[in-house]
C-alpha cells in the first residue's frame, strides 16, 4: 500500500496519522498551527474529515438524534456536527500548507458529494471512519476511486469487516488497511484488545493498523509489537482550547514522545537472527567455560574439585565437563588455567 511517497508493508516504518478531526475550533489559523505541529511532532501525515452537519445527519429534535452515553451526552447530532466540521473551504489550505511542511494529507469522506469534492483535491487515499464501516454503498464507492483504503472498526463485528473488505473487491479495490479502534471517547485500556491486530493480518491478509482513543502512548506501542502498520491519534494544539473532540487528544508534547516511544518499539522488534553482533560476541568472554580450580599435580583425576565451569570463557565448553571427570592430568597445572584436551593423558 503506498499513500503519497510512503510505502506501507510488514517491515516498513509505522504510518503515523495525526488526526485534526474537530481540534482546529473554528479557525483556519489553529488548523494551520496544527498541522505545523504535527510535522514537529513527528507524524507522516495530517488527516481530516469531510463532511458537514447535513450530509452526515438530519436536523431533528426527535429522541434518536439527540446522543446518550457518551461524552457529548445530550447534545443532538446535527448540532455537534455543525460545530465539529471542517470547513471544505478549508480543505485546499490546509493540504497545502500540509505539502509544504511534507506531510501527507487526506481525509475521511461521509457522503458521495465528500468523495466528489475530495477527488478534485487528488487526495492520495480514503479513510472510512467506524461509524461509516456499515455504509457498504459509501465503502463502494470510496473503493471504486481505486485508492488505497484504511478502515476504522470501531463499532464493528466480523460480518461487518467482511462486509466492507468485500465491498471493496467487488470494485476491483485490494488496497486495504484495517485499523483496530475502541469506540469510546476516551477509550478504557483493557478494551484496547492488540492481540486483534495480528488477527486482522493473519485473517483478512491487509495492511493492519490502529485508530486509537487511549490516553497516553502504551496502546500504540503494544500494536507496534504486534505488527500495526498504521497508527492513528487525535491531535491538538492545546487540550484548554477546546472542542467537541479535546479531551481524547494528543497536545504536541505527548504525540512526540508517543512517536518517539514507537520509533523505539520498531527497533526493539528487530528480526529473527541468532547472529551475534560484535559487541554480542565480545561477550561471550563473560560466559562459564572449564578452569583448573586448585594446583594438579601430574597424572591426578580431574575431580569436581580442581576443575569446575566459571567465568571468564577462555576454557574448554561446560559441555565436556562430565566427559573430562575422572581422567588424567597429562602435566603439572596451576589454578586459574584455562582447560584444554591437550591436558589429559
Amino acid at each position: 500500500m503506498k499513500i503519497g511517497n510512503f510505502d506501507i508493508h510488514h517491515t516498513s516504518p509505522v504510518f503515523i496519522i495525526a488526526e485534526l478531526s474537530a481540534n482546529h475550533n473554528g479557525s483556519l489559523e489553529t488548523a494551520l498551527e496544527t498541522v505545523r505541529a504535527a510535522k514537529r511532532a513527528g507524524a507522516d501525515c495530517i488527516k481530516l474529515q469531510t463532511y458537514t452537519a447535513d450530509t452526515i445527519t438530519l436536523d431533528s429534535n426527535k429522541p434518536d438524534f439527540v446522543i446518550q452515553g457518551t461524552i457529548w451526552d445530550g447534545r443532538k447530532l446535527h448540532d455537534l456536527y455543525k460545530e465539529a466540521y471542517t470547513p471544505w473551504e478549508w480543505h485546499q489550505r490546509i493540504m497545502e500548507v500540509a505539502q509544504e511542511e511534507g506531510l501527507i494529507c487526506f481525509s475521511s469522506p461521509f457522503d458521495f458529494s465528500a468523495v466528489d469534492f475530495l477527488e478534485k483535491l487528488n487526495v492520495p487515499a480514503y479513510k472510512i471512519a467506524s461509524f461509516e464501516i456499515t455504509d457498504i454503498p459509501l465503502i463502494e464507492y470510496v473503493a471504486s476511486k481505486k485508492k488505497p483504503i484504511i478502515i476504522s472498526t470501531g463499532i464493528a463485528e466480523l460480518k461487518d469487516i467482511e462486509l466492507a473488505i468485500e465491498a471493496c473487491k467487488r470494485v476491483g479495490n485490494n488496497d486495504i488497511a484495517l485499523l483496530k479502534c475502541t469506540s469510546s471517547y476516551p477509550a478504557p485500556i483493557e478494551e484496547a484488545n492488540m492481540i486483534m491486530i495480528k488477527d486482522f493480518a493473519e485473517r483478512f491478509q491487509i495492511i493492519p493498523g490502529l485508530s486509537d482513543h487511549t490516553m497516553g502512548a502504551t496502546v500504540p506501542i503494544v500494536a507496534t509489537t504486534f505488527g500495526a502498520k498504521i497508527i492513528e491519534k487525535h491531535f491538538i494544539l492545546d487540550r484548554a482550547i477546546g472542542g467537541p473532540d479535546a479531551s481524547f487528544s494528543m497536545n504536541e508534547e505527548e504525540f512526540t514522545a508517543m512517536v518517539k516511544a514507537v520509533r523505539e518499539a520498531e527497533k526493539a522488534i528487530g528480526i529473527v537472527d541468532y547472529t551475534l553482533t560484535e559487541k554480542q560476541a565480545k561477550g561471550k568472554d563473560f560466559s562459564r567455560s572449564l578452569y583448573i580450580a586448585e594446583d594438579i599435580s601430574e597424572g591426578e583425576l580431574f575431580t569436581k574439585e580442581n576443575l569446575r565451569s566459571v567465568r571468564p570463557g577462555f576454557g574448554l565448553h561446560p559441555k565436556y565437563y562430565a566427559e573430562i571427570i575422572g581422567k588424567r592430568a597429562n602435566q603439572k597445572l596451576e589454578k586459574g588455567t584455562p582447560m584444554s584436551f591437550d591436558f589429559i593423558s
